[in-house]
């Protein structure tokens, strides 16, 4: 099934350029915006499965068009693609509700690639971004050394933590898909946390899991 992705930049070469790219590699760019309000209405009109969101964009940036999109059409994924690695940035991505964060010096493929993991419910993030959050957050004292996720919840969040996918996660602790998911679904509950990315980085505050 091909992904449906509308581009939010204003910078037209550069959405040319991403198209380009994009399509190249089977996507399908069913639209393209130059600014955030642009990009909710298209987002309305179209349905994408995704949207590509730059963050600095006129008339509405694309941190609000993200909380905008987000709240109206749910089943729309949208990850932000920025110039800036910084953490407050990221951080007002997450709590508006993007499902995933890249830099923009990351190459053509890794962008395809992380489209089509949005759409199966996975969260890619760029390393440099992932490095800054979790390092900020690393610095943090621990919430206490209670137990809060089962041992095997735990081992499912340190994989996830290192980068598997479920199907890794599944394979190397022999257990189903299905039964990640479910461990999944028991971890955001225990964690309040709405998808990987928040529950590992409250995993890793709380000290259940380490980065490598």
């Amino acid at each position: 099934m091909s992904v449906r992705v509308l581009l939010a930049d204003d910078h037209k070469i550069l959405r040319e350029g991403l198209r380009r790219s994009l399509e190249a590699q089977g996507l399908d760019v069913v639209g393209e915006a130059a600014d955030g309000e642009e990009a909710i209405e298209m987002a309305e009109d179209l349905r994408p499965d995704v949207v590509l969101m730059d963050v600095t964009m006129p008339v509405l940036d694309g941190v609000e068009a993200t909380r905008r999109i987000r709240q109206r059409l749910p089943e729309v994924r949208v990850v932000v693609l920025t110039m800036h690695a910084d953490e407050t940035t990221m951080a007002r991505a997450i709590r508006v509700g993007a499902d995933g964060y890249l830099v923009k010096d990351c190459s053509s493929d890794e962008i395809a690639e992380a489209l089509r993991l949005v759409v199966t419910g996975q969260t890619p993030v760029s390393r440099q971004i992932a490095t800054s959050m979790l390092a900020e957050v690393q610095a943090l004292p621990p919430d206490g050394p209670e137990e809060v996720v089962s041992k095997r919840e735990e081992e499912v969040l340190q994989l996830i933590a290192d980068g598997c996918s479920s199907a890794e996660v599944a394979d190397r602790l022999f257990i189903s898909q299905k039964t990640v998911k479910n461990h999944l679904a028991s971890i955001y509950q225990k964690l309040d946390a709405r998808d990987r990315t928040q529950a590992v980085l409250r995993a890793v505050r709380m000290g259940i899991v380490r980065l490598g």
